[in-house]
């Protein structure tokens, strides 16, 4: 921490002092901290660019996720089922552990798990200025790799007018939510300043699975002559009843908004299972051109994030947390029911750095970064029911450390008008420290992974086609829980060679194209049943794994007024060979079965996405967004009863915008949700074992809601 204060404070002396010597009349850069990372045209890579307004058209409650879901490739999910909480992405069957994602070129992926919790930042779509998606694993980037996608979230944009927002909508299960904006425009011509705050609520679809989230964003920026300072800070909290057990196979035809959170306290359901957790980011940017082509951008960042969740816990054994036994008279107590606290405290800083040249055809980026994690994992008892009076008891403390540093170097260049070759290096370096697990605390970690990731391809252009071919590898570290497994069997590092080639063409009324893409794992890490040495179960390297498919992508301009915008997925998910273990209760062992060909968990072979909109008026806009998602598979082993049927479901929307020539505007925005009400599933898990010679099979779903709606009023000033 105290070189992390240190380099801030040196680095923001030096922007002081060039701030302060460039001229008045120079031209202003746009954020080199997207560019730096960001794929551009001519990139050989599948990706998609969203704008602003095609962010903003949607965002009426649910999460980031849901907002993307017409992208291609693309699968959500939400524990509470209306897309309010925790939620979750994949994009090619990857899980969001496996998506790289940075917010202004600071990677946002929790370190030790590299989950992307965009609960901790609710409403963050409404200060998101751009969105990058690359499918793959496409360029350098800062944290961990993608290994199956990239997504970008920018915030900065210059707003030169003064302007104010208000944004406020509401729908099915108590959905609220309340957004305020506005920004200062160009002060003194050189000082700006961004912000926003929210409130979002919602009972949720599942029973209980209330959320209460608040968030602020702040940026502000001086920006005179060739420089650029800007400080950006953005926080959230949030608090919402736990969700995440899922529904039991026998609940889910008649009860399919059944919770079982909370449920081991009799009578009435625990009413605070909550989770509680609050995120705030600090992020401090320098934008210099150093000479006429050559650009240097330095980022330093800070985030804290700390909180718990809590949960009933009925007939415990007390010596497991420390505590002793409870003499109540005569009787002695050595269980009892409790209530008890899981804490995540922790903090994540660290700097990157870019110098960016271009001139004419040529582009070349080099840069890295270095970041540290600190994390502090423990619990606390904080109510016994058998004690007459009770102090928080801690029971475990387990602290954690992650350190990396990473450089790259990026060259591409126009060998002709039409041609453009593109080679991207990197070197990764990871190191971890954990001072033991819940389930094994002397079970102590300090491993290091050094990784080389290079990427080529080349982009041919000409008469509105388009042709690229890239080659990659990347590398990922195991996360956290892959490292309790046990001191004999350590985890190896997952490595993927993925191969991209696309095919584009463009004219006035139509755009199509075509993406094949072959992507090879060695010693992906999976769930194959296998209990760890404290008895949890823990993934497993599997020597062989591939995804091969096709990404097909068109959009059409029926006529003035309607346009047609569809994307289909087809692919083949496949493990070669794995162990899958099942527990034998009646042998109290786990049964070894060999399994080949399957197909990868969560992996649909079929993904397709429409958006059919019609435009009567300049004001108003009427859009039919379809989604299709073919059969997944609950775990790897390729069963049908561990497995979760394809749906398909359509949402509707209208909006009505009144602008005035003032600038003010007034915009209605209508949205209904399942129309055709279908009882979908898109995300679940399976548990299988032996008990009286036979093999049982048992199921937890996370059902989406049946037809529902939202509605929300902006106004801007």
């Amino acid at each position: 921490m105290k070189k992390f204060l240190g380099t801030m404070l040196l680095v923001t002396a030096c922007q002081t002092m060039f701030a302060q010597s460039i001229q008045k009349d120079s031209v202003q850069l746009p954020p080199l901290e997207v560019r730096a990372i960001r794929a551009s045209e001519r990139a050989p890579f599948a990706k998609q660019n969203l704008t602003k307004a095609e962010i903003q058209k949607n965002n009426l409650g649910p999460d980031l996720p849901f907002l993307l879901n017409q992208t291609p490739s693309v699968v959500v999910q939400s524990d509470a089922g209306n897309g309010i909480g925790y939620t979750g992405i994949r994009i090619r069957g990857t899980d969001a552990t496996r998506i790289n994602v940075t917010i202004n070129g600071v990677a946002y992926n929790d370190a030790e798990s590299m989950g992307t919790f965009l609960v901790n930042l609710p409403d963050f779509a409404s200060s998101v200025s751009s969105i990058q998606i690359q499918r793959g694993v496409g360029g350098s980037s800062n944290g961990p790799s993608a290994f199956g996608a990239s997504i970008n979230l920018s915030t900065h944009e210059l707003n030169e007018k003064a302007y104010f927002s208000t944004s406020n909508s509401a729908g099915s299960f108590g959905t609220l939510k309340n957004t305020i904006q506005f920004g200062s425009g160009l002060i003194n011509k050189y000082f700006t300043i961004d912000a926003r705050v929210s409130s979002i609520k919602s009972d949720g679809y599942i029973d209980r699975a209330f959320s209460d989230l608040r968030s602020y964003y702040v940026s502000g920026a001086y920006i005179r002559g060739k420089s650029s300072l800007r400080f950006t800070t953005f926080s959230g909290k949030e608090k919402t009843y736990q969700a995440w057990y899922g529904v039991p196979a026998s609940e889910l035809e008649n009860n399919r908004t059944f919770n079982p959170a909370g449920s081991e306290k009799s009578g009435d359901p625990y009413n605070n299972q909550t989770d509680n957790y609050t995120q705030t980011h600090y992020q401090l940017f320098f934008n210099h051109q150093l000479a006429k082509n050559l650009d240097l951008q330095v980022t330093n960042y800070y985030t804290k994030g700390a909180g718990y969740y809590e949960e009933y816990k009925a007939d415990q054994r007390l010596s497991r947390y420390g505590i002793p036994t409870i003499n109540v008279g005569t009787t002695a107590h050595t269980r009892s029911d409790l209530v008890r606290r899981r804490w995540l405290d922790n903090d994540f800083y660290g700097q990157n750095l870019s110098l960016q040249y271009k001139k004419n055809d040529e582009e070349i980026s080099v840069g890295g970064g270095w970041s540290t994690y600190t994390g502090k994992h423990f619990g606390e008892v904080i109510w016994v029911e058998k004690a007459n009076a009770f102090s928080p008891k801690r029971y475990y403390d387990l602290p954690a450390i992650k350190k990396e540093a990473n450089l790259y170097a990026k060259w591409q260049h126009s060998w002709a008008t039409n041609f453009t070759s593109y080679i991207d290096l990197q070197y990764r370096n990871v190191s971890h420290r954990m001072d033991g697990f819940h389930n094994n605390p002397t079970l102590l970690i300090n491993r290091s992974f050094g990784f080389f990731n290079p990427k080529i391809g080349y982009q041919y252009n000409k008469n509105g086609w388009v042709h690229y071919a890239s080659y990659a590898i990347g590398h990922k570290e195991p996360n956290r829980d892959d490292f309790e497994v046990g001191a004999a069997t350590q985890p190896n590092p997952e490595r993927l060679q993925d191969l991209e080639i696309g095919l584009e063409k463009r004219n006035k009324k139509t755009t199509w194209s075509a993406n094949f893409y072959y992507m090879r794992y060695k010693d992906q890490l999976v769930l194959t049943g296998k209990i760890n040495d404290v008895g949890a179960y823990t993934r497993m390297n599997v020597p062989n794994s591939y995804r091969l498919g096709i990404e097909l992508m068109h959009t059409t301009i029926l006529t003035e007024k309607l346009q047609l915008s569809s994307n289909l997925t087809f692919s083949r998910n496949k493990i070669k060979s794995f162990t899958e273990f099942i527990d034998n209760y009646d042998t109290g062992g786990q049964d070894a079965i060999t399994r080949n060909n399957t197909n990868i968990a969560f992996s649909p072979n079929f993904i397709a996405a429409s958006t059919l909109a019609y435009k009567p008026t300049k004001q108003f806009t009427l859009e039919l967004q379809s989604k299709w998602v073919g059969k997944q598979y609950l775990d790897n082993s390729s069963l049908e009863e561990r497995s979760l049927e394809a749906f398909a479901n359509q949402d509707i929307s209208a909006s009505y915008e009144f602008a005035k020539k003032t600038g003010r505007s007034f915009l209605l925005t209508a949205r209904i949700n399942n129309i055709t009400n279908q009882k979908y599933v898109p995300n679940g898990y399976s548990y299988a074992y032996v008990y009286g010679g036979e093999t049982i099979t048992e199921n937890g779903y996370y059902p989406m809601a049946t037809i529902n709606y939202l509605i929300g009023i902006t106004i801007k000033f």
